[in-house]
């Protein structure tokens, strides 16, 4: 029983003072690391950072912090740490190489919420689809189409190409092509045509319409109509500036070669 208690107490002697400080650690290290995570939340929200990155990013922080604090909690007894940090490079390593795809799309989507190419609500162009975006997540990318399809975009692919945003700028302009026919009047078609964009009250003064001959093709004259208009106005006038070109030219006695005008459009 001497002996027992003898071994005891030099076992208290040697390992008490580093089990109490690798307690200490671990306790001090806790709360340290909870600072931290509320500090970094703090900053990063007054950065007006996306609330789904503040959150994903100080449990991060958190979890690497805690981490850290375990291994020099458990160095503290004595343990070599060598083979702990060793392990969770592995395994670091071996998550990073099965999620690299997600951690693609998670990068981009970071940096989407920092350099915003687009906000929810705003018609784009992205990954090869078009929709209104009705939310960004750190993954993924939802937009809604004009038929009312949900698409769902990785983020690295929406950032992997070309972005057209058609609703960041307040003003668009309109592109119609009115061909006719080589028999027509020159004069009469600008006068018409300049006399239907300027009964339109939707079209900007600024910048200025213009009406002009864009090309002598080979069965048709056309002409550019490319008027201003706000951007929430866009396929309103578009609509109703082809179908008054149609109407007035028939009224003027204006022919329109077959197939009719050439028109291009953009899916919206």
């Amino acid at each position: 029983m001497d002996q027992f208690i003898e071994k005891a107490l030099e076992w208290i002697a040697v390992y008490g003072l580093k089990v109490i400080a690798a307690l200490a650690i671990l306790i001090f290290g806790r709360i340290t690391a909870k600072i931290i995570r509320k500090v970094l939340t703090k900053i990063l929200t007054r950065g007006k950072i996306d609330p789904t990155l503040v959150s994903f990013t100080s449990s991060v922080a958190y979890v690497f912090l805690m981490a850290f604090v375990f291994i020099a909690a458990v160095g503290q007894l004595g343990v070599q740490t060598a083979s702990f940090v060793a392990v969770i490079g592995a395994a670091g390593l071996a998550v990073g190489l099965a999620l690299q795809g997600s951690l693609s799309n998670f990068a981009a989507g970071v940096l989407m919420i920092i350099f915003k190419p687009f906000k929810i609500g705003d018609y784009v162009e992205a990954g090869g689809t078009a929709g209104t975006v009705s939310e960004i997540g750190i993954f993924t990318t939802e937009l809604n189409t004009p038929d009312n399809k949900k698409v769902i975009i990785p983020n690295s692919k929406a950032t992997g190409g070309v972005i057209t945003n058609y609703s960041v700028n307040d003003k668009r302009r309109i592109d119609i092509v009115a061909s006719v026919s080589y028999k027509d009047n020159l004069d009469t078609v600008r006068k018409v045509l300049e006399e239907i964009v300027s009964r339109e009250e939707r079209i900007l003064e600024e910048p200025a319409p213009t009406i002009g001959v864009l090309e002598l093709a080979e069965s048709s004259i056309d002409f550019a109509v490319r008027p201003w208009v706000a951007t929430a106005d866009y396929w309103k006038v578009r609509f109703s500036l082809l179908e008054e070109i149609k109407r007035r030219f028939d009224e003027n006695g204006i022919s329109i070669p077959f197939p009719q005008s050439d028109v291009h459009l953009i899916k919206e």
